[in-house]
């Protein structure tokens, strides 16, 4: 079998695959999202409802990718990585034939899975067939990958929306699939954990459940009220499932995560960053072409067209955050980013609706430019700080990080939205008013389901009340992107003076010794 060593450009082209891979997984998180008004259509189905297409595939990928992770390490990188992009692509396929929404929801849990799988065997294969700066630069052109699937999942799916349906842009994976399989995987050197002894199958079980009943929890909080039964208990589940989790991890003799690591300071500011990221970058990518089709009005295409601004940094910052690293501490980058991101984010919420769409430009690039410069830099500082054997372990947490995070900013960004919409409806109209469907409606950009349940009220009315909602939700986005780049600033940079003072120390031990 031709592996990457023996070929003179193996590596390159099982960078070239794993970053194909990595643009897919988020173009699958992102093109949806545009695509719900014509699944909507032609399925049916509740706001609510509909949501799950979208969230099916973040939750069951953040629940997976740690348990993926440790089978990586236990049964080899090549394999899991090959298996999960098979049924990815198989998974893609099917989506594209789904008859009814319930079946495309399942199909899409199911593909979380199989990213998962694929994500953790393919970046965790990065840390062998790369060392050094190479390695800080694959990492870089991973997050790269990452951004650009992001980015142009709503220009895409705008584009084939309009000229082939919805379903095309399912199909869009299938051929990437088969691109991986045939030109990098061939290539691909096989890697192992020799000390791995199996799956731990409960801590599996009990964090998938901890992030599953949290989640629920809290979406369903501004549905059925804080105060609710259900709501509670779920929350409370959750609480206990995640004591369960911790005791299972504890106790198992080749855990899924290693709790050691949480004494990391260095290991735990770099968990901060994806978090930071997600409340600057991805919840604007999804929330804004919500805004620009049901409040502004725009078609999917221009909706697509309005999220370049956001997204063309990530074709080059990360890349550029990464040479930087020569002169600038890492810590240092990142926290200049997330203040760009911040700043941002403040005009950002200045814009009312029915601005000129030029306002949006700027204000758009530079939070892509904020959040380019941590994201390149994020893989490898998670990464770097664990033993090769264990790369498996820490690319799965790191991932389930960094994918869980953008699920539960998106669910707490929706949450603080329709909270926002409906204090304003309260304000507005008084107690008499059906606040939570008129919240969700406006949420999901449907106007006319608002004007519908309320009829006497005009348009512009509507306008307003979800422009000061956004707004204040905007600026929570903002202190929440803030508080994410400091605590990963003072962990990262507290990290690395002790690291040189403890080589310092040693040193000058050996010095004297001489």
């Amino acid at each position: 079998m031709t592996s990457a060593h023996s070929h003179p450009n193996g590596k390159w082209l099982v960078l070239a695959a794993v970053c194909l891979a990595g643009m897919m997984m988020p173009l699958s998180f992102t093109a949806p999202g545009i695509a719900l008004p014509a699944i909507s259509k032609d399925l049916g189905g509740s706001t609510v409802a509909l949501a799950w297409v979208v969230n099916g595939f973040i939750l069951s990928f953040g629940s997976a990718v740690m348990a993926a992770g440790a089978l990586a390490d236990r049964f080899g990188r090549k394999l899991v990585f090959r298996n999960g992009i098979i049924v990815f692509g198989v998974l893609s396929l099917l989506q594209g034939l789904a008859p009814n929404l319930p079946s495309l929801i399942v199909l899409r849990a199911l593909q979380g899975m199989a990213a998962a799988t694929a994500m953790a065997g393919g970046a965790s294969s990065l840390a062998h067939e790369f060392d050094g700066k190479q390695r800080t630069h694959a990492y870089s052109l991973l997050g790269t990958s990452f951004g650009i699937g992001l980015a142009l999942g709503p220009v895409w799916a705008g584009f084939l929306i309009e000229h082939f349906g919805w379903r095309s842009i399912f199909l869009t994976n299938v051929v990437i699939s088969v691109m991986v399989l045939v030109f990098g995987v061939p290539r691909m050197h096989e890697s192992r954990d020799p000390g791995a002894k199996g799956v731990d199958v409960w801590g599996t079980i009990t964090f998938s459940a901890t992030l599953l009943l949290f989640t629920l929890g809290i979406m369903q909080g501004p549905q059925l009220g804080w105060g609710s039964a259900l709501v509670i208990g779920l929350l409370v589940s959750s609480a206990v499932f995640l004591a369960a989790f911790i005791q299972v991890e504890r106790l198992h003799p080749r855990s899924m995560l290693d709790l050691n690591l949480f004494r990391n300071r260095r290991f735990l500011g770099a968990q901060a960053l994806p978090l930071g990221t997600a409340f600057s970058y991805v919840v604007p990518l999804i929330i804004l072409p919500v805004r620009f089709i049901g409040i502004e009005g725009y078609d999917p295409v221009r909706a697509g067209m309005m999220m370049i601004p956001l997204s063309a940094p990530m074709l080059f910052v990360p890349f550029i955050g990464a040479l930087l690293t020569r002169w600038l501490a890492a810590s240092t980058l990142c926290v200049v980013g997330f203040g760009i991101s911040t700043v941002s984010l403040l005009w950002l919420a200045t814009i009312a609706p029915g601005a000129p769409a030029v306002d949006f430009v700027a204000p758009l690039f530079l939070i892509g430019v904020g959040a380019g410069l941590p994201w390149g830099l994020m893989d490898d500082l998670a990464i770097s700080v664990v033993a090769k054997e264990r790369a498996g372990m820490a690319t799965g947490f790191f991932a389930t990080t960094r994918v869980a995070g953008e699920s539960l900013a998106l669910a707490v960004a929706g949450i603080i939205l329709v909270e926002l919409l409906q204090a304003g409806l309260g304000q507005q109209f008084g107690a008499g008013v059906p606040a939570v469907s008129i919240a969700n409606a406006l949420a999901a950009g449907d106007v006319s389901q608002a004007h519908r349940i309320l009829p006497e009220v005009g348009t512009a009315d509507w306008l307003q009340i979800y422009g000061k909602a956004f707004h204040h939700m905007t600026l929570a986005l903002a202190a929440l992107t803030a508080t994410a780049g400091l605590i990963s600033f003072i962990t990262l940079r507290r990290a690395h003076a002790a690291h040189a003072t403890a080589h310092l120390e040693l040193a000058a031990q050996a010095n004297g010794g001489e």
